[in-house]
């Protein structure tokens, strides 16, 4: 409780802070430093050693304590970081995942269509490693996504066989969405490539096959499978 208290000697009179010690002059404001103080304002738990609390008279009676402005601009910029790394955590690493395993894969498409039999492009399709990276970001945002209503989602009928609605509900996070698109991605590029190898080995084009494996897999190896067909019947 404070020492000082407010009084009011008529209506027209203005009030006077009065203390324990001597007299002091109406709104005078006190500091008051305390060792140790656990205090909760605005939702926030503080600790501090030593805190200045203002306790300052108003006209309206009685006294108020006011917390320092610095004190509430951390309170502030604290719930802001909070926020903001929420958001990078979540949305902002799915969309980067997304944007860039994209990008990545644009390379080899566009090699296997332009010069399919460049040294360069055999040589690319050679390498393994664009799906030990896209494997790694997969494990990632998997592991992130992951939740303990995943497996229920997935095998959500009594068979133990996945159902449309528990699948459409888990793909409603970002990170289980990024990661089902660079599964995607992978197993295109690894089609693509086996459809730009068939090709070379039976001497048939693969151009317009490839370009269908990029966003439309399946159609693209049934067009290469028509290609195929079609060219060894002219041939013969």
């Amino acid at each position: 409780m404070s020492p000082y208290f407010c009084s009011q000697i008529s209506p027209q009179a203005p009030i006077l802070c009065r203390a324990v010690q001597p007299s002091i002059v109406a709104e005078q404001q006190s500091f008051f430093v305390f060792g140790t103080l656990n205090k909760e304002i605005l939702g926030e738990r503080f600790t501090s050693k030593a805190c200045n609390i203002r306790v300052q008279c108003t006209f309206l009676g009685g006294s108020r304590f006011v917390t320092p402005k610095v004190f509430q601009r951390n309170i502030s910029n604290s719930k802001d970081f909070v926020v903001s790394a929420s958001w990078l955590t979540s949305s902002m690493i799915a969309s980067n995942a997304f944007t860039w395993a994209t990008v990545s894969v644009l390379p080899f498409y566009t090699l296997m269509v332009l010069a399919p039999n460049a040294t360069l492009t055999r040589r690319a399709m050679k390498s393994d490693l664009p799906y030990v990276v896209l494997g790694l970001v997969y494990a990632f945002l998997l592991y992130h996504s992951w939740s303990p209503d995943t497996l229920r989602l997935m095998f959500a009928s009594k068979y133990w066989l996945p159902e449309l609605p528990g699948i459409s509900k888990m793909f409603m996070n970002e990170m289980t969405l990024a990661s089902a698109w660079i599964h995607l991605l992978a197993i295109d590029l690894y089609a693509a490539r086996q459809v730009y190898y068939d090709g070379i080995k039976n001497n048939v084009e693969t151009r317009h096959s490839v370009s269908l494996c990029l966003l439309f897999c399946p159609i693209g190896i049934i067009i290469h499978v028509i290609t195929k067909v079609l060219a060894k019947a002219y041939s013969d």
